[in-house]
């Protein structure tokens, strides 16, 4: 696949990392097979996710498609970038679709970036999985490899005001790749999301920073987040707006 936009792109993300100061720890990226394709499953926390991802295949020299919401490539000006890019839109009334595109990007020995949780977490915990990123690595053959971020949310994420403070950290982890196949999508995508939350668990405990009363820690680390019923909420209450929205809009 020809990419003229991501070499340069990766360039000047670096140049404003180093600008904001922000600090890596990157972890286990040598599970990131340099060569052939892969299914990089990652937890979804803020609005940067698919920005940041993209680092944990960085020091394999792969370059990342991510299967992102349909709204990015509508934006006037995220939408270029993005098919620049070659990310894989994900249309919600079409999933089809987008699986198949996917599908498509890994025969071509691609690496695809799939957020199994679907939308951000405002528990800053792991969500409920969806099955895709499983069925992916089962019907491709490739190795589903998981990881997390965690640092991300600070920057932007939902409910929050940016911040681009200098200084920030940033932490990934990434595990050894599974191997699912489709005899059990639901057995594997839960085994899926418990390697995940071992290796979140982790991170946040090596995270310099203290989740201890931080509005972006979970709960279960003595953060404020919401928890994962209230965040369920909230997530209903935003579908809700939407959908009002819409109407009012029709």
């Amino acid at each position: 696949m020809r990419d003229l936009t991501y070499p340069p792109v990766v360039v000047a993300a670096k140049a404003a990392f180093r600008a904001l100061g922000i600090r890596f720890d990157v972890r286990g990226a040598e599970h990131v097979p340099i060569s052939g394709p892969a299914v990089l499953a990652l937890n979804h926390i803020g609005y940067v996710d698919f920005v940041f991802g993209g680092f944990a295949a960085h020091p394999s020299r792969r370059l990342v498609r991510f299967m992102s919401k349909r709204e990015l490539f509508a934006h006037r000006w995220v939408g270029p970038l993005m098919r620049s890019l070659h990310h894989i839109e994900v249309d919600r009334g079409e999933g089809l679709r987008s699986y198949r595109e996917a599908l498509r990007y890994l025969a071509m020995g691609e690496v695809v970036g799939i957020f199994p949780e679907a939308t951000i977490s405002r528990a800053m915990e792991l969500k409920e999985f969806k099955t895709g990123a499983v069925r992916l690595a089962a019907e491709s053959g490739a190795p589903l490899v998981p990881a997390v971020l965690w640092g991300t949310q600070r920057i932007m994420t939902k409910d929050h005001p940016r911040d681009f403070s200098r200084g920030r950290h940033i932490a990934i982890t990434v595990g050894r790749p599974l191997h699912p196949t489709a005899a059990d999508l639901l057995a594997d995508t839960a085994e899926l999301k418990q390697v995940m939350a071992g290796l979140l668990d982790d991170t946040i405990q090596r995270y310099p920073d203290s989740p201890v009363g931080a509005w972006w820690a979970p709960a279960s680390h003595g953060g404020t987040a919401p928890t994962l019923e209230q965040a369920a909420e909230l997530d209903a209450q935003e579908q809700r707006e939407r959908a009002a929205r819409r109407a009012r809009i029709s």
